[in-house]
C-alpha cells in the first residue's frame, strides 16, 4: 500500500539505554532495522523507517536513543529523543525486566499522558528474569531474543491504530460527483522535475476519488480555460495568488493548496490570527520561517528568498529572518514575533499540531505560507470561503 510517510501512524520506541529497544524493533518488524549491541548507547540518533507490518498496515517505526544517556553527547541524544515525541502517534516504552522501572521510565509515562499519546509498556528480556522478580504493573512481558510476546504486542499496536483511526479529507468531503475543479499549478524553477508536489498530488487524487473532474493548468492558461468551463472551485499554488485572484470571477470560490492543508493538518483559527500579525511587525522584529521538508534550496526559494522580500515590501520594515528545515524546530520560540510555516505536507498531523501548540504556549503567532500570502494579497477572507459552505 503506497501511503506517504506523513499519513502513516508513527510508532516510536522509548526507554533507558540497553533496555533492548533496538532488539525489540527488529523483532516487531522482522528486519534488522536497528543496530544491536551489548554496549550501552549504541543507538545515537533516532532510526526512522516507513514500512508495512501485519496486522498494523503501513506505519513509520522509530527507534530512539536511551533517555538516561550520560555526558554532553548523551544530552544531545536525549534532546533528539524528546523531539521524536512531537511526531509520535503511539509510544512503546521498553523496560529492562532484569532492572525494573526507572525514574526515567516514570517520567516518560507522565510525558505520554500529558501529550495524550497512546502508549504500551513492554517489559523486555523476560527470558532473563525469573517470574518472581518481574516488575509489577500493567504491560507486556516480552523477550525480543526468543520472540515471546512479540505477536501480542503487534496485535495491541494494531488495536490502538484502529481505535484512533479518523477518516479525514483535504477536499473530497466538499465535492460531489460531476463537480469541476481547476488546479492551478505553476511550473517554474522551484517546481520539482518530472512531478508535482505532494499537496497537489493529494488534492488531485481526492477529486478523482469523489468522481469530480479535475483540470490542471498553469496561470497562463487559466483565462481561456474559464471561458470554456465554470468550476466549483479554483485551487491554486499560493505563490500565484497575486495573478490568479484577478482572473477568477468573484462568484467562483478560490483557495490554495496550502490553505487546504492548514485546515487538514493544523488549527485554522490559530493560523488565521497569526496572519494578522504581519501588519504589526516593526523594525528589528525577528521572524522564523520554518519548512517541514529538506528540499534543495533553489536560487528563488520561497522560504529564504521570496518570503523575506514579500514581507519587506508589504510592511516596509527592516525585519530579521531565521530559517529552519525538516525536523529542526526551535525549542525556545520567545525571540520571535511571528512564525511562518509551510503547509506541512511532509510532517504528520501530530508533529504539525505540536509545532502550533508550542507557538501558542509561548504566545507567538504562527501562520502558514498560503494564509500569509493570501493576507498580503488582500484576499484571505475570500480564500477561506470554501470552509463556510
Amino acid at each position: 500500500m503506497n501511503i506517504t510517510k506523513s499519513e502513516r501512524p508513527h510508532i516510536s520506541f522509548f526507554g533507558c539505554t540497553n533496555s533492548g529497544k533496538s532488539s525489540l524493533v527488529n523483532a516487531v518488524t522482522n528486519q534488522n532495522l536497528a543496530v544491536v549491541s551489548d554496549v550501552k548507547g549504541t543507538t545515537t540518533d533516532p532510526v526512522e523507517k516507513a514500512m508495512e507490518i501485519l496486522p498494523l498496515g503501513p506505519v513509520v517505526i522509530i527507534d530512539t536513543a536511551g533517555v538516561n544517556d550520560e555526558g554532553k553527547l548523551g544530552e544531545l541524544r536525549i534532546e533528539k529523543t524528546q523531539r521524536i515525541l512531537d511526531k509520535t502517534d503511539i509510544a512503546v516504552l521498553v523496560i529492562d525486566s532484569t532492572i525494573g522501572v526507572q525514574k526515567e521510565d516514570e517520567n516518560l509515562i507522565q510525558e505520554f499522558k500529558e501529550r495524550k499519546i497512546p502508549y504500551v509498556v513492554v517489559f523486555n528480556k523476560s527470558d532473563l528474569a525469573p517470574s518472581t522478580t518481574l516488575p509489577l504493573g500493567e504491560g507486556y512481558y516480552i523477550s525480543a531474543k526468543t520472540g515471546e510476546g512479540v505477536n501480542e504486542l503487534r496485535e495491541k499496536l494494531g488495536q490502538i491504530i484502529n481505535e484512533n483511526k479518523q477518516e479525514k479529507y483535504i477536499i473530497r468531503d466538499r465535492l460531489e460527483k460531476g463537480d469541476i475543479v481547476i488546479l492551478v499549478i505553476p511550473i517554474d524553477e522551484s517546481a520539482p522535475k518530472g512531478r508535482v508536489i505532494l499537496p497537489q498530488q493529494n488534492v488531485l487524487r481526492e477529486c478523482l476519488d469523489a468522481h469530480a473532474t479535475a483540470i490542471c493548468c498553469q496561470v497562463e492558461e487559466l483565462v481561456n480555460l474559464l471561458k470554456t468551463v465554470t468550476p466549483k472551485y479554483v485551487i491554486t499554488d499560493s505563490q500565484a495568488f497575486n495573478k490568479v485572484k484577478d482572473i477568477v470571477p468573484e462568484n467562483i470560490i478560490l483557495t490554495s493548496f496550502s490553505i487546504l492543508m492548514a485546515n487538514y493538518k493544523g488549527s485554522l483559527q490559530t493560523l488565521l490570527s497569526g496572519a494578522e500579525t504581519i501588519s504589526k511587525l516593526k523594525d528589528g522584529d525577528k521572524v522564523l520561517i520554518s519548512e517541514g521538508c529538506t528540499h534543495h534550496r533553489q536560487c528563488n526559494d520561497i522560504g529564504t528568498v521570496k518570503f523575506p522580500k514579500w514581507i519587506a515590501d508589504y510592511t516596509g520594515k527592516n525585519i530579521e529572518f531565521e530559517f529552519t528545515q525538516g525536523g529542526e524546530f526551535p525549542q525556545n520560540l520567545s525571540e520571535y514575533k511571528l512564525i511562518i510555516h509551510c503547509g506541512g505536507c511532509m510532517l504528520n498531523e501530530t508533529e504539525m499540531k505540536s509545532r502550533i501548540k508550542k507557538a501558542k504556549e509561548n504566545n507567538i503567532p504562527i501562520v502558514n505560507y498560503g494564509m500569509a500570502i493570501a493576507y498580503m494579497n488582500g484576499i484571505l477572507e475570500r480564500a477561506l470561503e470554501i470552509f463556510n459552505e
